[in-house]
């Protein structure tokens, strides 16, 4: 059980962890690459088991979510996959492990699980720090909007056109 931490280190697990339409999701690539599986193999045997994965398990992201994953993440739109990908969610994951059957797949599934309930249970027992943090998020927002005015209002200063300080020789 202790075993699957050295192989999976949670860190890794959890910066895969995307919040995507209000939902906490992995990118069926990233699930591939955890589960040693080629991502085309992983799809494939999700569609051979569709009835198993309703919306709220998985869904495929649209043009413009993968566009903003690429610019989040700064990858190339050169190359690599030509489909739209999938995401899982939490539900979704934990289903993989029926649809795979490897010991690997099921180790790694087992190791994932425990990563979202781990979260899960840190933002409702960090129910205060999530609200403090919000409220710093919004304070700051306004603190960022006020730099920009009085950058603006500098920078337009700047252009207007200055007196000359001191003497002058006229030739």
């Amino acid at each position: 059980m202790d075993k699957i931490k050295d192989i999976i280190p949670e860190e890794r697990i959890i910066s895969r962890i995307l919040l995507i339409r209000g939902k906490k999701v992995m990118l069926d690539y990233d699930l591939a690459e955890l589960y040693e599986v080629l991502t085309k193999n992983l799809n494939k045997a999700v569609k051979r088991n569709k009835k198993r994965f309703p919306r709220d398990f998985m869904f495929q992201l649209s043009k413009e979510e993968c566009k903003n994953l690429k610019f989040q993440f700064g990858t190339s739109s050169w190359g690599g996959r030509r489909t739209l990908p999938f995401v899982f969610t939490e539900a979704g994951v934990a289903m993989l492990s029926s649809v795979l059957n490897s010991e690997k797949a099921i180790r790694v599934n087992i190791q994932i699980i425990r990563t979202f309930t781990k979260l899960r249970e840190i933002l409702s027992t960090n129910k205060e720090l999530r609200e403090y943090i919000e409220d710093l998020e919004k304070k700051y927002d306004k603190n960022i909007t006020e730099i920009f005015e009085v950058l603006k209002f500098l920078l337009d200063e700047e252009q207007k056109p200055k007196n000359v300080i001191g003497f002058s020789l006229k030739a």
